[in-house]
C-alpha cells in the first residue's frame, strides 16, 4: 500500500462553479412618515445600508434597487429586479408600507421573495420614545398584511423577523440564501446522461423533459462513444500525469494493478474533456457491455475519473442515476458534500443502518485519506480495476433523495442521523453506520414510503431545514423521515 501526506483535495481539485447567486434588494417605508418625522428617513436609510452590506459581504452578487416610498417607486425597483433575473428578492420592510408597495415587487419579477422586518435594536426605550421612534420599530406591522395579499394572489410567502444585529435572524436569512445558490445553480445547470438505464431499475428511470420544466435545467444525451473518442486521443504523458494526482489524492492500496490505474487515469482525462466540451454540471452514466470489448472497459474505468469530477463539485455516479446526480448537486452547492449512496445492511445490535455504494465517491466527505482498491468483479457488473474506498466523517449527516411522484412531480426527500464508529466493509465501497434514533427496520420501512427510489445523496451536517427551504423555492414537495 501506498501512503502519503496528500495535499488537501480542495487545493489539487478547485470547485467548478456556474455563476453567483444574484441577490435582489429593496427597502422601504411609507413615504407619508417623512414630512411628519424628518428624523425618521436617514434612520431607516441607515439600517437598509447595513442590511444592503451584510448581503454584501454574503458569497453572491447584490443588485440593490433603493429604497422605496409608494407604490411608483415599487414599480420602478420591480422593473429592475425584473431586468437582472434575480435568483432571489430580499424585501427590507424597514418601517410600515402598504402591501401595494409590495405586490408588483413579487408579480412582475417572477422571482421567490423573501421579507425581513429588522428593527434596530432589541427592544425599544419606551420611557424616551415617541411616534417618530417607534415607526423605525414596527416594521413587523404590515408583515401579516403582506402575508395576506400575497396568499390572495398565489405568491408563496416567506419571511424573517428579528432585529438588525441579531444572529439567529441572519442564520434564518442564511437559510433562504443557501436555499437560492440551490435555485440558482439549478435553474442554470446542464445534466449529462450517457449509457443506458441499469436493466429492472424501474424507479431510475426519469422523463427527461421534468428536469427542464421544474427547474430550468438542461438534460444532455450522451454517448460512450463521445467518452470513447476522446480517451482515444489522451497522451500518456497526460495519463502520467493524472496517475501521479491520483497518487497525491488516494492511498492506493497493494491490490491494484498498475495496468488498470493507468487506464483508469487515461479515461479519467477523457472524462474530464468530456465534462468540459458539454460544459455539465453534473453526470449520470452506465453501460453494461459485454466480454471485456471497448465500452465494457470504459465502463470499468469510470471510477477515478467520476471521484475526481465529484470532488470538484461536478457529481458524476453510475447506474444512470439522473435524480441522484441532482440530488448530490443540491448537497454539493449547500456546502454539504453528498456521495452517493444506497441501503447495505442493517446491525440490529448496535441500532445502526449500513449504507454507501460501490463506485464514484465524494471525497469532501471522506473521514480518512481516501482508498484506491483494486477489484476483480463489481457487483451485478461487468468489468474490473479500480474502485473507491473510506468511511465518511462522523458526525451529523442528511440524506438527500429525489423523489418523483404517480402524477410525475418532483419531491426532496430527506432524514437526518448520525455517522458512528464500527466495523465497515472493505470490499471497495463507501460505507457509513447512521444511527437515526430508532430501530433500523422501522427507519428502512419508512423511509422506504417516502418515493424515494434505490439512491441518494449523504451529506455531512443536519441540514433539513436547508433542504426544505431549497424545496421551496425551486417549487418541489419536501418529506422528512
Amino acid at each position: 500500500m501506498t501512503t502519503h501526506q496528500a495535499a488537501p483535495v480542495g487545493e489539487l481539485l478547485p470547485l467548478h462553479r456556474r455563476r453567483r447567486t444574484r441577490i435582489g434588494l429593496v427597502s422601504g417605508g411609507l413615504g407619508a412618515y417623512w414630512p411628519q418625522f424628518p428624523d425618521l428617513l436617514p434612520q431607516l436609510e441607515a439600517s437598509a445600508a447595513h442590511v444592503v452590506g451584510r448581503f454584501e459581504s454574503m458569497d453572491a452578487d447584490v443588485v440593490d434597487a433603493g429604497f422605496v416610498s409608494d407604490a411608483s417607486d415599487a414599480a420602478r425597483a420591480a422593473e429592475r429586479l425584473r431586468a437582472v433575473d434575480c435568483d432571489l428578492i430580499v424585501l427590507f420592510v424597514a418601517t410600515y408600507l402598504t402591501s401595494s408597495m409590495v405586490l408588483p415587487i413579487a408579480q412582475r419579477t417572477g422571482t421567490p421573495v423573501l421579507v425581513v422586518d429588522l428593527q434596530p435594536t432589541a427592544r425599544m426605550d419606551h420611557a424616551a420614545f415617541g411616534t417618530g421612534e417607534w415607526l423605525a420599530y414596527c416594521g413587523q406591522c404590515p408583515i401579516p398584511e403582506i402575508g395576506n395579499v400575497f396568499r390572495r394572489a398565489g405568491v408563496p410567502f416567506r419571511s424573517v423577523s428579528g432585529w438588525l444585529r441579531q444572529e439567529s435572524a441572519w442564520d434564518r436569512i442564511g437559510r433562504w440564501v443557501r436555499a437560492a445558490d440551490v435555485r440558482a445553480r439549478l435553474r442554470t445547470a446542464r445534466h449529462g446522461l450517457m449509457g443506458h438505464l441499469y436493466p429492472g431499475m424501474l424507479d431510475v428511470s426519469t422523463d427527461l423533459t421534468l428536469l427542464p420544466t421544474t427547474f430550468g435545467s438542461h438534460v444532455e444525451v450522451l454517448e460512450f462513444d463521445d467518452l470513447r473518442h476522446r480517451v482515444e486521443r489522451v497522451t500518456d504523458r497526460e495519463t502520467a500525469e493524472r496517475v501521479a494526482l491520483a497518487r497525491e489524492v488516494f492511498t492506493v492500496d497493494g491490490s491494484v494493478q498498475a495496468d488498470d490505474l493507468a487506464w483508469s487515469a487515461r479515461v479519467s482525462v477523457g472524462l474530464d474533456r468530456l465534462v468540459a466540451d458539454a460544459d455539465l454540471d453534473s453526470l449520470a452514466y452506465y453501460h453494461r457491455g459485454l466480454d471485456g470489448e471497448q465500452h465494457e472497459r470504459l465502463g470499468a474505468g469510470m471510477i477515478l475519473g467520476a471521484s475526481l469530477l465529484t470532488a470538484r463539485g461536478i457529481p458524476t455516479t453510475g447506474e444512470y442515476e439522473l435524480r441522484t446526480t441532482v440530488a448530490q448537486l443540491v448537497t454539493q452547492v449547500s456546502g454539504a458534500g453528498g456521495s452517493f449512496c444506497e441501503l447495505q445492511a442493517l446491525d440490529f445490535e448496535d441500532g445502526v443502518v449500513e449504507m454507501g455504494h460501490d463506485g464514484p465517491a465524494n471525497l469532501a466527505v471522506s473521514a480518512r485519506d481516501p482508498l484506491l482498491r483494486g477489484l476483480g468483479v463489481y457487483h451485478g457488473k461487468a468489468g474490473w480495476g479500480v474502485s473507491v474506498e473510506f468511511d465518511v466523517q462522523h458526525g451529523p449527516v442528511t440524506l438527500l433523495g429525489l423523489g418523483q411522484d404517480r402524477d410525475g412531480s418532483l419531491a426532496f426527500i430527506a432524514s437526518e442521523g448520525e455517522v458512528v464508529d464500527g466495523p465497515l466493509l472493505q470490499i471497495g465501497n463507501t460505507t457509513s453506520r447512521v444511527d437515526f434514533g430508532r430501530d433500523p427496520g422501522e427507519w428502512v420501512d419508512e423511509w422506504s414510503t417516502t418515493g424515494v427510489g434505490h439512491h441518494w445523496s449523504l451529506s455531512l451536517g443536519h441540514r433539513a431545514a436547508d433542504y426544505r427551504a431549497a424545496a421551496e423555492l425551486v417549487g418541489v414537495a419536501f418529506r422528512q423521515c
